[in-house]
């Protein structure tokens, strides 16, 4: 495909998504325009925001165009590894392993996120829950007062958590808190509920 037919392509792509909006609207750590391929790519978007290792995430990532296929997004991970990714509604117009020998020559990865790893269990769910107040900045006073129990506790539940928050709302404040990485909750095992334990992330 030649460099014509590229931008052509990513511009086409870019032109028929961001008129539509997904649900949620707020993300963390996307990085340049929130422009999703489909609700399939919206919510992997919600699982790199709550995922540890994640610092940063972009979407339809141009630098891929020579390679004849433009992945969802460009992920940057806390050990500098660069990982290519695909929600599973898209498939590549070229062969997956080939895909995955390109990108390797590059010094990244590349991988199509199925849909059970997307739909099974509860993280997605509970992402999206968290994302709902993504928007949301929490006080210093409300900060210091969660931060300074659970330093002498330990840990917490949530319906005790949410006592700390006098100055903001205190679900949207923890889910805040939570997204911002000063707080860690378990997102796998169950929906998030009064009795979820809350720890602070040391830094």
């Amino acid at each position: 495909m030649g460099t014509g037919r590229q931008s052509a392509s990513i511009q086409t792509a870019v032109s028929s998504t961001s008129i539509r909006i997904f649900y949620p609207s707020a993300t963390m750590r996307c990085e340049g325009g929130k422009v999703f391929r489909s609700q399939a790519a919206r919510d992997v978007g919600c699982l790199l925001d709550v995922e540890p290792s994640v610092v940063s995430w972009r979407c339809m990532p141009s630098s891929a165009l020579e390679l004849d296929h433009v992945p969802d997004f460009e992920v940057i991970h806390d050990n500098a590894r660069i990982a290519f990714v695909d929600a599973h509604d898209h498939e590549p117009s070229v062969d997956t392993a080939a895909l995955e020998q390109a990108f390797g020559r590059r010094g990244a990865s590349y991988r199509r996120m199925s849909r059970d790893e997307l739909h099974g269990g509860f993280r997605l769910r509970n992402a999206k829950d968290l994302l709902r107040y993504g928007n949301y900045t929490v006080p210093l006073g409300d900060r210091l007062r969660l931060l300074g129990a659970l330093d002498e506790n330990g840990s917490m539940p949530i319906a005790e958590c949410l006592n700390a928050f006098q100055e903001t709302k205190p679900v949207a404040g923890l889910a805040a808190m939570i997204l911002n990485r000063y707080l860690e909750v378990d997102l796998d095992d169950a929906p998030l509920g009064p009795e979820t334990v809350v720890r602070r992330i040391s830094r």
